[in-house]
Formats: C-alpha cells, structure tokens, sequence
C-alpha cells in the first residue's frame, strides 16, 4: 500500500542511479555505505538539512546553511569546513548526477567515526562525516488534492532546555514515535503539542490553521524551525494577511476554517481532518491556496535573484 503523507512523493526511476557523495567519494546507490561506528548510527550525534535544486537554483541556501551552522554551534560541532566548500561538495554531486530541476537534497553531517560505541565525542578517530544524498523528488499532486489527516500524539514537543525542538539533529525518535502513534490511529501523520498543552508543530512539518481570515500559528519556542513556515509568515506579512504567531489549542484548532503543514518537500499540504474531525469543509481551503501561490512565486523569485547574482 503506497504511503500517504506531505513526504510522499512521485516515482522516479532516475534515483536507481544516482551517485551518493560520502566524504569526498561518489558511489552508486547500492554501494552507499558509512561504518557501524559511525556518530549518527551509534548515538544520533549529527545534524542535517535538506533544500531544493529548482532550474538549477538551489532554493534559500543561505537560509539553509545558517540553521545548519546555528546547529554545529549548539551542539558543539566543528564542521571543518566553510560555507563555500560545503556548497561546492553539493555542487560536485549535482553535477555529477547531471541534475537541474525537479531534485530534493539531503545533506548531513556527523560527528565523525568512533573508536569504540559511546556517547564521548572525545573517542571520535576521524571526523566529521558528510553524507549528500541528491535524488529527483516530486511532492505527489495525490497528496496536496486529498489533503492529509492528522493524529495528536501523547507525545510533546520537548522543552528548549532539553533538547531545542529548533535543531535539525539525527536524534528524531520521539518523532517517529509521535508518527507510529498517529499511523496506527488511522492518520497520516502526528500533530503534537508543547508541554503546556498548546499546539507545536506535526511530527515532521509545521502547522498552521486559518480561522475568520487569520492566519495561526505557534510562538516558535517549540516548534521545528522551518524555512517554508518563516517565508509563508513572510508573503502573509507581505500581502496584508493577517498572521499570528501565538498559542492556541486543540479547541481552536476542531473549530478552524482552513489548516495546512508546511516542508522543504512538499511546500504548503492542506490539512483535511485532525483527530477524527473534520477540518473545514474537508477540501483545499482559499487561505490555503492563496498562500501556497504566494509562496511558490517566492520561490521563483529567489530562483530569479540566484540567476541575477
């Protein structure tokens, strides 16, 4: 049974090829392979980010690059390399792979290899480990006609002072955990809320819910710190719509005219029913399709600026 959900995306036979970079090296896709030993398999100890290749623009790569750097910083991370490098080493793989549009980037970066399993960063033997994974991903029109469903899990977003909801680290099982609960709920995904009850964020994209022409959605001090969701806020500022980032619950959220998630991949994905209700009239809201168009033309106007530069 195909999966359904804002990462579902259209099958591309193209990606049976395609050249993985790992540390300086291109291997076929089969023959992609990091040690047991590695930071991020033995103790989830890397961070990543993931971005658009769009007519050969890749889209709001400085914004990428400051949360990837804003991560290395948090965690103590020394990347060993500059921006310009790292940017050149997606280069290499795009260009090696031949591709120009239509492709979705996954880069991450570890710790490095450990002498031995443990947490100890000072047991690293080489390091870190860059891993870009380049393949032709379009978000399935199936998903953004039908809409998802979401679930709200048991399971909070956790507090900054824990484990910042901000950082895009490889430790993501208390997600997965909210996506397990959500799928065997019946849903497509989680919807999860922060430890004082209010809504947070889904288990892998930002929420948003419309209601009376206004455009909610959480404060942003437990929620993923998404590139899509701060340029939706953007164009809403841009083009008069009103936009709250504040707290609200599960009882505005049943009552909502509209609701949409948010992702690199998938861009803006309507919401249809939320824990059995449905959302609205259970289609595509006009908020909702008003912001995707506006946010789509921010992507071809950054597109537009990179060919310019």
């Amino acid at each position: 049974m195909p999966v359904h959900g804002t990462h579902n995306a259209v099958e591309d036979t193209r990606n049976e090829k395609i050249l993985i970079y790992i540390n300086g090296e291109l291997f076929p896709r089969n023959e992609a392979k990091i040690s047991v030993f590695d930071s991020g398999y033995l103790v989830g100890d890397g961070i990543w980010e993931a971005l658009r290749l769009h007519d050969g623009v890749l889209v709001f790569l400085d914004e990428h690059l400051n949360r990837l750097w804003q991560a290395a910083a948090t965690v103590g991370m020394d990347l060993k390399m500059t921006r310009e490098e790292l940017t050149d080493k997606l280069w290499q793989t795009l260009k090696a792979n031949n591709m120009h549009d239509g492709v979705h980037v996954r880069f991450m970066v570890t710790r490095g290899t450990k002498k031995t399993p443990s947490q100890d960063p000072r047991l690293v033997l080489t390091g870190p480990n860059l891993v870009i994974i380049p393949e032709y991903k379009q978000a399935s029109p199936d998903s953004r006609n039908r809409g998802v469903t979401l679930f709200t899990s048991t399971i909070r977003r956790g507090s900054p002072d824990y484990l910042d909801p901000r950082l895009n680290c490889h430790s993501k099982l208390h997600e997965v955990m909210a996506l397990v609960q959500a799928i065997e709920a019946g849903a497509d995904e989680a919807l999860m809320l922060d430890i004082h009850g209010f809504v947070a964020t889904c288990n892998a994209t930002n929420f948003f819910m419309v209601k009376d022409g206004e455009v909610w959605t959480s404060t942003g001090q437990y929620c993923m710190n998404g590139i899509t969701r701060g340029k939706v806020i953007k164009v809403a500022n841009e083009n008069n719509i009103p936009c709250y980032q504040k707290n609200f619950s599960l009882f505005d959220v049943y009552g909502a005219d509209e609701a949409f998630v948010t992702g690199t991949f998938g861009g803006l994905t309507p919401v249809v029913k939320i824990d059995g209700r449905i959302i609205g009239d259970g289609r595509v809201g006009a908020m909702t399709e008003k912001l995707s168009a506006l946010y789509e033309a921010e992507v071809q106007q950054a597109v537009r600026k990179a060919k310019e530069a």
